[in-house]
Formats: structure tokens, C-alpha cells, sequence
């Protein structure tokens, strides 16, 4: 099964044709918001050890 990610995970817009350069850097210290694949706002609970982020559609992403 492949993964393809059409929305940004910070933002929620488009990946194609559009700059994300401040999604990129958000990246680094932010966990994900939107759902990469259907863009719906993602359930994030960040704990000291990492976080988690649950697509109600997708199911969940965790750090590390």
C-alpha cells in the first residue's frame, strides 16, 4: 500500500505549486496538524516524551 501526502501537515494546504517554507521550519519543533492525506484537523495530544496525532480517517502518527 502507498502513502501519497497531497496536503501539508502544518498548514493544510496544497502541496503542489506552493512554498512551504515556514511549514518546513514549524516542522522541526511542531507535530503534525492536518491529516497529509485527507487534510482533516488531526487530534494532537503532546506528552514530554514525544506526541500523537490521530486522523479520524487515517488513524494515528506518533514521534520517534
Amino acid at each position: 500500500m502507498t502513502t501519497t501526502t497531497a496536503f501539508c501537515d502544518q498548514c493544510g494546504e496544497q502541496l503542489a505549486g506552493a512554498a512551504h517554507d515556514v511549514c518546513v521550519r514549524r516542522r522541526e519543533l511542531e507535530p503534525p496538524r492536518y491529516c497529509g492525506r485527507c487534510r482533516r484537523r488531526m487530534v494532537v495530544q503532546v506528552t514530554p516524551r514525544g506526541w500523537t496525532a490521530r486522523c479520524v480517517e487515517h488513524g494515528v502518527l506518533t514521534s520517534g
